[in-house]
């Protein structure tokens, strides 16, 4: 007879030391790539998916190993994932001049405070947008799908999960050795061209950047088609009507890449700022009743658990209780006061400690909530991975900074705009890593209920990966910084600073918000932009199949330069034939999983060289120390390096294929 627990249900290895252990190094490792590749491409990538695929591969020979302990990896790494998308507003404290670089305690906290918040209020959340809403969680339901396959006892399911395990390592070492080879010149870095319309010295300008990025492509395979399209469209709108109309407008002279780069990054920019703003205040006004009723349910459940009925409850219902949530809730609360408290002293707000402290963590409390609800929705509509959780970042600091106009601005002599400035990013940066773990959470907790796994223990363990991606983003950004720079900060060389961009945008923001020389009608006119795709897509979804164009990746496809989004359009189409000839194929779904675990594997191996070519950069003091040709072999790099891409792209998918139809015979 199986012995059981006290709530009547079967023992099993879940919740393990060497699951955690394991799901903490793959934390570090994908961490450290994506704060690189987000701060390089704006974009960062899901990491449950290739972590379950190690997870699974280095835990099969232990023969007590199950799905669900393999779950508990994924969900530990799968941190690594969204809280490096603090990235997109941290290094904003160092654009704006106020830090130098990345104080480690003070990052450290804001990571790891935010990131708890993250986790406690994804609780109730899950209960209004996993258990009880019919939203599709792509990744959530794609991950759930790899842990079945890889962890069955089947000849067939350990087939396929060593067919995985190289699609990830192949995919990873192919994008790192052409990382490599770009590094030394020899594959130009991007092909890109910018020109004047119509000719003339003051003529409208436009162009385009193709970044030969095996990473970036990879995104758009993941991304899918729907969402490519609507990323062209958005770049279409951003470069084929934006940039040359307002440089029309300036009658700007000078080099057309010049102008081109200035027109988008002072004007169009704030364009996808206004889309982005719509389409997410859209999305929270579709979550006001899902998220009342979500509550509820988690307070019903907190009665019965009282009552000693804690049995009555099936295994995938059991959550940290709501008790406990609100004691950590509060208990976190206290040092967020302390960091602002901190913070106001240091910027010479001191005499308004009291009501920037109470503010900033009413702000914090109230928006962390409405932009979790926001994240978590998308993250179940499109997956974490097309999430742009920086047009939320937008909205957040718009507001901070609104209510720092008007309630502590008035009562101050001038000279402290800046740190007015600093403190919305300070206050930005909390809301934004509770935004970025609750929508993260929530995808992991799908995953879970497909696998029946307990949603208590998954909660603490993305606590644990909370913990260890705070502990090494402080460092890494700080390598970056002495690396590179950040594009628009004080002594930057703007020719090797990472772009950062939407770190760049929200310090801008902020900026604008505070000093009042802020251009509303650009984001008003971005913001009907939105409202119209709104309706595009509100059209689409309603007559179609499957058609449809998301504000959201419209949105970001106007704010991105188009070096981090032509190359995902790209890969988002390469991605839909592929997948098209696998529904052809003898077993479509797993050759399918397999090109996802191939685009998975491109995007760490370029993350992590990245990071490791950084370093080379930052100890050896030169700005290219592995360039092997000089600048007169640009010419012959493009040709050089866009044939090889191409290549060694169909020698990728052809090798999947062949891969998956081996597998099935």
């Amino acid at each position: 007879m199986s012995k059981k627990n006290l709530s009547g249900l079967e023992p099993r290895k879940e919740l393990t030391i060497r699951g955690l252990i394991l799901g903490v190094v793959i934390t570090v490792l994908f961490t450290a790539a994506n704060v690189f590749f987000g701060l390089k491409a704006g974009l960062t990538f899901a990491t449950s998916i290739p972590a379950a695929v190690i997870s699974m591969a280095l835990l099969r020979g232990f023969k007590d190993s199950t799905i669900q302990e393999n779950n508990i990896v994924q969900t530990v790494a799968s941190a690594a994932g969204t809280l490096s998308s603090i990235i997109f507003v941290l290094p904003g404290l160092v654009m704006i001049g106020w830090w130098t670089g990345f104080p480690y305690w003070e990052s450290f906290l804001i990571c790891l405070l935010g990131g708890v918040l993250g986790v406690m209020y994804s609780i109730p959340l899950r209960r209004a947008l996993v258990t009880g809403s019919d939203l599709p969680y792509p990744e959530g339901v794609a991950c759930a799908e790899v842990l079945k396959v890889g962890s069955g006892g089947e000849a067939e399911g350990v087939e396929e999960s060593r067919a995985g395990l190289l699609a990830v390592v192949w995919g990873a070492i192919a994008s790192a050795v052409f990382a490599v080879i770009v590094a030394t010149r020899v594959f130009a870095s991007d092909v890109a061209h910018y020109f004047r319309i119509g000719g003339g010295d003051k003529g409208p300008v436009t162009g385009f950047d193709f970044a030969l990025s095996m990473a970036l492509f990879a995104v758009g395979h993941l991304v899918g088609l729907w969402v490519g399209v609507a990323m062209l469209l958005g770049a279409v709108i951003g470069w084929g009507w934006g940039v040359p109309h307002f440089s029309a407008l300036s009658g700007a002279t000078g080099a057309a890449a010049d102008v081109a780069q200035a027109t988008w990054s002072q004007q169009v920019r704030f364009l996808g700022a206004g889309t982005i703003g719509v389409a997410a205040i859209w999305t929270l006004l579709k979550l006001i009743k899902p998220v009342a009723s979500g509550l509820g349910s988690a307070m019903a459940a907190s009665r019965v658990r009282k009552a000693g009925q804690a049995g009555a409850l099936p295994r995938v219902e059991q959550d940290i209780p709501i008790g406990l949530v609100g004691i950590i809730s509060l208990a976190s609360l206290l040092p967020i006061g302390w960091l602002f408290a901190h913070l106001s002293v240091e910027s010479g707000l001191g005499d308004h400690v009291v009501p920037l402290v109470a503010g900033g963590l009413i702000y914090c409390v109230v928006m962390g909530f409405l932009v979790s609800a926001v994240c978590g929705y998308m993250a179940g509509l499109i997956g974490s991975s097309n999430t742009p959780v920086s047009g939320i970042g937008i909205l957040a600091v718009i507001g901070a900074g609104l209510l720092l106009v008007l309630g502590i601005k008035p009562m101050l002599a001038p000279g402290h705009e800046q740190g007015l400035v600093a403190f919305a990013l300070f206050v930005t940066a909390m809301v934004f890593s509770i935004a970025t773990i609750a929508n993260n959470n929530l995808q992991d907790l799908k995953t879970g209920q497909l696998v029946d796994a307990t949603p208590a223990k998954q909660q603490w363990a993305l606590i644990i990966g909370v913990v260890a991606g705070a502990a090494i983003i402080p460092p890494i950004l700080d390598l970056l910084n002495q690396a590179y720079g950040f594009a628009g900060a004080p002594g930057a060389d703007p020719s090797k600073a990472l772009a950062a961009p939407q770190a760049g945008l929200i310090s801008a923001l902020a900026q604008g918000v505070i000093t009042n020389n802020i251009d509303w009608s650009l984001i008003t006119t971005g913001a009907l932009i939105g409202v119209g795709l709104i309706v595009l897509d509100t059209v689409l979804r309603r007559t179609t199949k499957s058609a449809h164009l998301s504000p959201l990746a419209v949105g970001l496809g106007i704010y991105l330069p188009t070096s981090a989004t032509l190359m995902v359009v790209v890969g988002a189409i390469a991605g839909a034939i592929y997948d098209r000839r696998a529904e052809r194929g003898p077993k479509p779904e797993a050759t399918k999983q397999l090109g996802v675990l191939l685009a998975s594997g491109m995007i760490v191996g370029e993350g992590l060289l990245g990071v490791a070519i950084a370093a080379i950069v930052a100890f050896s003091g030169k700005d290219a120390p592995l360039a092997v040709v000089g600048p007169d072999f640009a010419g012959t790099s493009v040709w050089i390096g866009g044939a090889s891409f191409v290549i060694v792209m169909l020698a990728l998918y052809r090798w999947a294929a062949n891969t998956s139809r081996r597998a099935s015979t």
